[in-house]
Formats: structure tokens, sequence, C-alpha cells
């Protein structure tokens, strides 16, 4: 819920104006892992198996695009 404090302060910032420089350096999106474009690639797991993906990334402190990336360049390698 958003409160009348909130409103007033965004209020406030857009009366005081933007900094459209800074606001362009932020970009749009998730940051890039690298120079080139990357694909996003759909999976089907079953319910056992994301169990286990979920239970490794979380026993190394990872989210679930981090430990599948690990466990590819493992077989990879």
């Amino acid at each position: 819920m958003v409160t009348e404090d909130q409103i007033k302060k965004w209020a406030d910032e857009a009366e005081a104006g933007y900094d459209v420089e800074e606001l362009k350096r932020r970009g749009r999106g998730r940051p890039g892992r690298g120079a080139e474009p990357m694909q996003v690639v759909a999976v089907r797991l079953t319910a056992e198996e994301l169990e286990a993906l979920d239970a490794m990334a979380a026993k190394n402190a990872m989210s679930r695009s981090e430990a599948i990336r690990a466990a590819l360049a493992h077989f990879a390698a």
C-alpha cells in the first residue's frame, strides 16, 4: 500500500526535476553477463528435478539460473 508520505516524496521529486543523464545511465532490464546478447532457453523439469535444483542452489547460495549455468559449465568441462 502506498502511503501519503510516499506520494508526497514522489511529487516533490518530480517537481524538482529529474537528471535525464542519470536516468539514461541506469538503463533498462537486467544487467548483461557479457559482451554478446544472451539467449533464453526454456527447460522442462519434473517436480523432483526442480526440488533437487532448488536444494543445490540454496546450499550454494545461488539462484536457479546460476545453479543451472554452473551445472552446464561442469558438464561441458
